[in-house]
């Protein structure tokens, strides 16, 4: 890993941060829809699989020390005893998985359609369903409400990601054009 590699992870971690700034839309059982995972969905399909796991990796160790990173200003190791964690630890094999894909139609040479199509698909399998596969699993059995309540709780929140997704997937195809070196790994 070069000092270029680190300043990506760190840069996208920072937009991860700074998503988490943006107001979030509040569900009526209080419980934000948050905009830290498009950051999560960007660096995987933008850095990579290695590169953009390691950037949420950076993001979960600022919260462990207490800095207040996450939507709403939460930071600290309570965040780590909420009933939520799972999906804030799913983000690392989210961008993990997201990146995996989308080096598979990272291609410079690849028509446009199939490349967005392929990023969003990427966002959709890295960045919603790895994502919710831990934050549902820890949902249902850390916090007891079982599978069927919390998978019905978090149907709410799929539209908003398939947004995001689509905002990852646009993304990642204008960096492909606009900056065809940035993909190329480590």
């Amino acid at each position: 890993m070069n000092t270029r590699d680190l300043v990506l992870i760190a840069l996208f971690a920072a937009i991860i941060v700074v998503l988490g700034l943006v107001p979030p839309i509040m569900l009526p059982f209080n419980v934000p829809i948050s905009a830290q995972t498009l950051g999560v969905m960007l660096a995987g399909v933008i850095l990579g699989a290695k590169r953009g796991a390691l950037a949420p990796v950076l993001v979960i160790i600022l919260v462990a020390i207490g800095l207040p990173v996450l939507s709403g200003g939460r930071g600290g190791l309570a965040v780590f005893a909420g009933p939520t964690v799972g999906f804030l630890i799913g983000w690392v094999p989210g961008a993990y998985v997201t990146g995996q894909i989308a080096e598979r139609f990272g291609k410079p040479a690849m028509e446009a359609l199939p490349q967005t199509l392929g990023f969003f698909a990427a966002s959709v399998i890295g960045g919603i369903v790895v994502v919710y596969l831990f934050g549902i699993g820890y949902l249902a059995f850390g916090a007891g409400l079982g599978l069927s309540k919390a998978f019905m709780g978090s149907l709410a929140f799929i539209p908003g990601d398939l947004i995001k997704a689509a905002i990852a997937a646009l993304a990642g195809r204008a960096v492909m054009v606009g900056y065809p070196l940035l993909p190329y790994r480590a």
